[in-house]
């Protein structure tokens, strides 16, 4: 059964990203634990750039039936051993099925009711658990490309914390990818295309990314066009 059909084309042109996605391994490694939930796992990129055997297990889950086969041959391929999948949605799982870290990276923004999304995936997260979201930011930069992969959101500190539950204690909440801003906002104001390149994304990764981890920390994570959430689950 499929829950839901994705309209974009950018993931396999993005997994080319390695520069990228090595950048947010780095950044989310030490806050990575235990039992761990992939929400909206995609062709499972993130999940063999992120698991390994450290993780006591990794569930998948992804509710595009096409994208779950390409993620189950990924995981096969890559010899990921403690990882399972689930085609659906959140609402899936059972009451009893609690994680240490849940991470939404690049999927938050195709959520239209992101705050009810946001509050059932809480419910699942066991006391000092991780809830971590990557997404893209500021709406103002909201462009054809974004309406084409099915986006409905981008974010801002502020919006981003107004999707929380009260009861999470924020342990990073910040921009990255400071130059790569520069061409978000000249698609933005110039090219207005509904899809990148792979030339696009080369350059980008290739030459805009090791600079933005260079000057995303001299800039204290202050500008950029993605951006990172850490949030903690207290004990009441």
């Amino acid at each position: 059964m499929s829950y839901f059909t994705y309209i974009g084309t950018e993931l396999v042109l993005f997994a080319q990203a390695t520069n990228w996605k090595n950048y947010v391994r780095i950044l989310l490694k030490e806050y990575i634990k235990g039992d761990v939930l992939e929400v909206g796992a995609g062709i499972g990129t993130n999940t063999h750039l992120l698991c390994h055997s450290d993780y006591r297990t990794w569930l998948c889950l992804e509710p595009d039936t096409m994208l779950l086969n390409s993620l189950k041959y990924s995981i096969n391929i890559n010899g990921i051993t403690n990882c399972s999948v689930l085609n659906g949605t959140i609402d899936l799982l059972n009451k009893e099925q609690l994680f240490d870290s849940i991470l939404y990276i690049d999927v938050l923004e195709h959520i239209d009711n992101d705050k009810e999304e946001v509050i059932k995936a809480f419910q699942h997260l066991k006391i000092n658990g991780n809830l971590i979201i990557l997404s893209p930011a500021h709406q103002w930069l909201f462009t054809p490309f974004d309406s084409a992969v099915g986006h409905y959101h981008r974010y801002s500190t502020s919006t981003l914390k107004a999707v929380l539950p009260d009861d999470i204690e924020i342990i990073k909440l910040g921009y990255l990818d400071c130059i790569g801003l520069l061409a978000s906002l000249g698609n933005k104001l110039i090219l207005k295309q509904s899809q990148a390149t792979i030339k696009q994304i080369t350059i980008w990764d290739k030459f805009m990314v090791p600079l933005s981890r260079i000057f995303d920390k001299i800039l204290g994570y202050r500008f950029g066009k993605s951006i990172l959430l850490i949030g903690r689950k207290k004990f009441l």
